[in-house]
């Protein structure tokens, strides 16, 4: 029986060992996690140079790698042309009235109130008094002039006096789009129709308030319960 060589057999085994280590390299990495990116041998765009905010560019005159947006455009969708829905503006003054896009409905009531909540209670109270905690924990610690240390409160103003009960409801609107006196503005973090529904649970919070007071009897005055009207 003719056999194979002692030298060829050799060969061919250590050809066959060889011929594994591919798959068994393959096998781990992908059973394993690595640190390191994969073996990427087809880029594609997967991999571009790029500038870094604040490098430097020699393409520009200017040496900056950062640009402005080039002068006239406007991004796709936030033209904004509609003055009074996106700056509470109509024929040139505040509006007195909602936009189309936020009317008075019980459902943007219920997103105003859940908003209010949310952005306004914690500096202008539940019923927008200007009683919030964070005001009382203020209010707190300028009264201990070891905490204060010379630090200044201004007060959340009461969405029920007079002046904020009077401004129009665009307004109010630019308020909280833009803030006022020591007030931040909230454009970057609640949006335009969420804003406007605010708007509308301040105004609600503003007639039931009134209401209210309209209805309270007065000091001295007599009630349903008083002893000429007991049986």
């Amino acid at each position: 029986m003719n056999t194979l060589p002692r030298p060829f057999l050799f060969v061919l085994i250590g050809i066959a060992i060889v011929a594994m280590i591919p798959p068994v390299i393959i096998m781990r990495m992908r059973s394993t996690n690595q640190t390191q990116p994969r073996i990427h041998w087809i880029q594609d765009m997967d991999n571009q140079p790029k500038f870094r905010a604040q490098h430097a560019n020699s393409l520009f005159a200017d040496g900056r790698a950062m640009r402005q947006p080039v002068s006239g455009t406007v991004a796709r969708g936030e033209l904004r042309a509609d003055t009074h829905f996106f700056q509470g503006i109509a024929n040139d003054a505040w509006a007195t009235m909602f936009p189309d896009q936020a009317r008075e409905t019980p459902d943007l009531l219920a997103r105003g109130q859940e908003q209010f909540t949310i952005y306004c209670t914690p500096c202008h109270g539940p019923i927008g008094y200007g009683d919030g905690p964070v005001n009382q924990r203020a209010l707190a610690v300028m009264g201990d002039p070891a905490r204060s240390k010379g630090t200044t409160w201004v007060e959340p103003k009461s969405i029920h006096d007079a002046d904020i009960i009077a401004q129009p409801v665009g307004q109010l609107f630019n308020t909280i789009t833009n803030g006022v006196r020591t007030m931040g503005s909230y454009k970057s973090r609640i949006s335009v129709r969420d804003r406007w529904a605010i708007v509308a649970y301040m105004r609600e919070l503003q007639q039931r308030e009134t209401a209210n007071r309209a209805n309270a009897p007065s000091v001295g005055q007599p009630n349903n319960q008083s002893e000429g009207n007991q049986p």
